[in-house]
């Protein structure tokens, strides 16, 4: 049936209407730059210290994302700690970037440990310091361990 006149620009309006909204209706697609930034992760869980039961296993994710695969995390109740396999192979380099994530986002730690294979950086006065520390664990592994005492 062919449809002409006013009859064919209602049918037509109409169908591009519920075009249109379930366009905006739809997610957005993802994107590469879409990755959540590892520093609001990283002050979450440092803001956490010294007992880190409130957080779960998704809150350190974005630390190790945009360095590995696999990641998993776990919250107990003097730590929160990250395991994941680097991209590529390379530990060193995930590592070397992890440490610098670490010193771009708090400012305020100090990195007093800077090798191959551990990175080692603390906030705050003894007796009521927070510790990060990010090490290779084993031959194709790296971890991410946040711990404090007060």
């Amino acid at each position: 049936m062919l449809m002409t006149g006013r009859r064919a620009a209602t049918s037509t309006g109409a169908a591009l209407i519920a075009i249109f909204c379930g366009a905006l209706a739809s997610p957005a697609p993802a994107h590469a730059d879409d990755t959540p930034s590892p520093c609001g992760a990283l002050k979450r869980i440092v803001a956490a210290a010294p007992n880190f039961s409130s957080l779960n296993a998704i809150d350190g994710r974005p630390l190790a994302l945009s360095w590995g695969d696999g990641v998993q995390c776990a919250a107990s109740q003097t730590s929160y700690r990250c395991t994941w396999t680097p991209h590529g192979g390379s530990g060193a380099d995930a590592l070397q970037g992890v440490a610098a994530d670490i010193a771009s986002c708090l400012p305020d730690a100090t990195h007093d440990q800077n090798s191959p294979a551990r990175q080692h950086f603390y906030m705050g006065e003894r007796g009521a310091r927070t510790e990060i520390t990010a090490a290779q664990a084993g031959s194709n592994k790296l971890k991410l361990e946040i711990y404090g005492s007060r």
